[in-house]
């Protein structure tokens, strides 16, 4: 790196790095989760984002250390924020979806199976890696398997990405402004829970 090559010691300290950006991600995807009550939509946006980065971090961050540590850093931003949402609250939204009825074992159910699931990727990715970077292209191919892993993970939040674009969308252009798609379900659930003979007016302030 910048024509200095690293000790195991220098290599490990810097990777550090790499979860600095990701404490940081998880946070702004989080915080970005709750304003928009759009958290497929969000995580979308970071996985997509995290494979030019990938890429920009592999051809140039052996330039210098100031640009490695920019890159490396911004790099775990992308890929650890949606994996800190899916695993928290993702999972959470799930487990205390209204057709569980409140089911505690369903909760955990789930919560299991997303950190279980995040468990077998985290074992499995370093074996992988040791056998593709002896393949021709060395530790490219590592790099290859990272831009293929964060392209599925894109294309299987994509759906709801879209679904939750477009309520946002219609929403906005049916006239109710900016509303969020959670708090349409939240309002729809609210009156829906309302005795029979009970109904709403049509500002939904008062009830008769």
């Amino acid at each position: 790196m910048g024509g200095e090559t690293l000790s195991p010691t220098k290599a490990g300290n810097l990777s550090i790095l790499f979860d600095v950006g990701g404490v940081m991600g998880g946070v702004v995807a989080g915080y970005l989760s709750d304003s928009t009550r759009a958290s497929a939509l969000v995580s979308t946006g970071f996985v997509y984002t995290a494979i030019p980065f990938l890429y920009a971090y592999r051809a140039y961050g052996s330039i210098s250390f100031p640009i490695n540590i920019a890159l490396m850093t911004t790099a775990g931003f992308f890929v650890n924020g949606p994996y800190a949402l899916i695993t928290t609250a993702v999972s959470a939204d799930l487990g205390t979806h209204g057709s569980l009825a409140g089911n505690e074992k369903a909760l955990a159910t789930v919560t299991a199976i997303i950190d279980g699931m995040g468990s077998i990727g985290a074992a499995i990715g370093p074996v992988a890696t040791g056998y593709i970077s002896e393949l021709p292209g060395g530790f490219d191919n590592v790099f290859y398997m990272l831009y293929g892993a964060a392209a599925c993970a894109g294309l299987l939040l994509s759906k709801l990405a879209f679904r939750e674009a477009k309520e946002m969308w219609t929403i906005r252009r049916n006239g109710g402004g900016f509303q969020l798609p959670g708090e349409q379900y939240e309002e729809e659930d609210r009156f829906a829970l309302l005795p029979q003979g009970v109904a709403r007016s049509e500002n939904n302030n008062t009830m008769f």
